[in-house]
């Protein structure tokens, strides 16, 4: 998220500053006046506001009204002049981010911004975990997959969720460790606190300190933890010997004991963070899930793109089934946009015997269903197939025999 609605009359000015954040990396949209931009300020927009406070017609007061009357937590930032100064101070008194005089250096306006979009994110995460606790199980919503694997892994997580302590959360890239933490989350007494989640490795003591106490009553995530400097694994220690108030879940993809036992990670740390373990198995520790989890994501896709949802071939549901995916969950929800996008190459050419075989398995199974209008029972009869065996091709296929029925 780094979306920037500025709102400046004066053209060559609104350009120049245009110019300034979009060379940061930023996304600016720009508005000449209150008219054109209350337009684009709506409940949830995933940005921030940057005004001048004078403005012909309504000016930046009135556009920090509005700002506030749609959604209170976007943050809006105020550009002064030299006699606008009381009144800006007055806006941050009623609820303005912050203000900023004319002219001010491009460091200032830059880092200015980027505090209101690191507001803006976290306010927008809390008000989507929200969302999902009042859903309820979020085990059962987020962590999809009906084989006896991901099912073991709901119930771990539901139980460890209730228990105090530090968890380690352990998979392979792109297995979901943020997606098990939020859960845990969700289900934990804490769950009407903040969420907190970092990346380790580009963290300072001093930003560690700051996520404790941003986390305090909720919980934090820190992605990568045997990543953390020795510094920070140092301060770790301190806030865990201090019992802050934070929950911590620490999350990797690495070993962490090997790490500890070769000093790349404190042995102490380690022992501190490892008394509640869970391990995410890898999509090809449970290839029956891989239909349920590729639907979801088309789905997902489809709403992203803005486009028609596909119809699955069970052919290529086969042959994704027979793939490792070593990239795991990130990997499928890669393909399953390229297929929504119609980019995914001829992905079931490719492959061996025993797959070939399955996808003429799927397609006779999903003919013949076509033929009996989706009587299941009727259909198993036809293919002289025991009830359990057809239902259980039908679950490995990703085939629903409803999907066939007028």
């Amino acid at each position: 998220m780094s979306r920037v609605l500025l709102v400046e009359d004066d053209a060559p000015v609104r350009e120049a500053l245009a110019q300034t954040l979009e060379l940061a990396g930023l996304t600016v949209t720009e508005a000449g006046s209150f008219i054109v931009a209350k337009d684009h300020i709506r409940r949830d927009f995933a940005g921030v506001v940057v005004s001048d406070i004078r403005m012909p017609g309504k000016d930046g007061i009135a556009l920090l009204d509005h700002a506030q009357s749609v959604d209170p937590e976007l943050p809006v930032i105020l550009l002064t002049g030299e006699g606008d100064v009381p009144m800006a101070v007055a806006a941050v008194n009623r609820g303005a981010f912050d203000f900023l005089e004319k002219p001010c250096p491009t460091e200032t306006l830059v880092e200015t911004v980027r505090r209101a979009l690191d507001r803006r994110r976290a306010s927008l995460e809390d008000r989507r975990l929200q969302a999902e606790l009042r859903k309820g199980d979020a085990a059962q919503r987020m962590l999809f997959g009906t084989s006896a694997v991901a099912e073991r892994l709901r119930a771990e997580v539901r139980q460890i969720a209730r228990v105090p302590g530090v968890v380690l959360i352990e998979g392979a890239p792109g297995s979901g460790l943020s997606k098990v933490a939020e859960v845990l989350h969700l289900l934990s007494p804490l769950a009407q606190g903040p969420f907190i989640k970092l990346g380790a490795a580009a963290l300072t003591p001093a930003a560690l300190d700051d996520a404790v106490a941003a986390a305090d009553g909720g919980s934090l995530f820190l992605n990568e933890v045997t990543s953390l400097s020795k510094a920070c694994q140092y301060a770790l220690l301190e806030h865990l010997d201090r019992e802050a108030g934070a929950r911590l879940l620490a999350g990797t993809t690495q070993d962490a004991l090997a790490l500890s036992e070769q000093g790349a990670f404190l042995p102490d740390l380690y022992y501190r963070v490892e008394a509640l373990r869970i391990r995410i198995p890898a999509l090809k520790e449970r290839p029956e899930d891989i239909p349920v989890l590729f639907r979801h994501y088309v789905a997902q896709a489809s709403e992203q793109a803005g486009v028609p949802e596909r119809a699955i071939p069970p052919a290529l549901l086969a042959s994704l089934m027979s793939q490792d995916w070593p990239g795991n969950a990130r990997a499928l929800m890669n393909a399953a946009m390229r297929f929504t996008l119609g980019l995914m190459p001829d992905e079931i050419e490719e492959i061996g015997l025993a797959e070939k075989m399955a996808q003429i398995e799927a397609s006779l199974i999903v003919e013949a269903l076509r033929r009996n209008r989706g009587n299941a029972t009727l259909t198993a009869e036809t293919l002289k197939l025991p009830r359990k065996t057809f239902y259980d091709k039908l679950a490995r296929y990703g085939v629903r025999a409803e999907d066939f029925r007028d």
